[in-house]
């Protein structure tokens, strides 16, 4: 079972702290219009101030594509201390399980 904390280990910064948008900073946005990109971001914005970067396209937030074949979502009961060696091996742990049990059964 997933425990819940209070401490997120993060401080919290209130908006009203931000610094004020320079026009450098604008400049370097990107700009949309109804939803779609009409001029790409050239810069981002780091601790130091902003960075000039290539031109890219922020992706819209949300699931990729399924395709031809979608996985099926299970409920599987695995042991503790197997989950958590699982997942302390980083993102893609999912995919490595279902790589690991097509080998098992001969699916490559």
């Amino acid at each position: 079972m997933n425990v819940s904390s209070d401490d997120t280990g993060r401080e919290w910064v209130d908006p009203d702290d931000a610094p004020e948008w320079t026009d450098e900073m604008f400049d370097m946005a990107q700009h949309s219009v109804n939803g779609q990109v009409v001029r790409p971001a050239t810069g981002v914005l780091t601790k130091d101030g902003m960075k000039r970067v290539a031109p890219f396209i922020i992706p819209m937030p949300g699931r990729p594509p399924l395709g031809d074949t979608p996985k099926k979502q299970v409920t599987l009961r695995l042991d503790a201390d197997l989950l958590e060696n699982l997942r302390a091996s980083g993102p893609g742990w999912q995919s490595r399980i279902n790589a690991a049990l097509r080998k098992a059964v001969g699916i490559s």
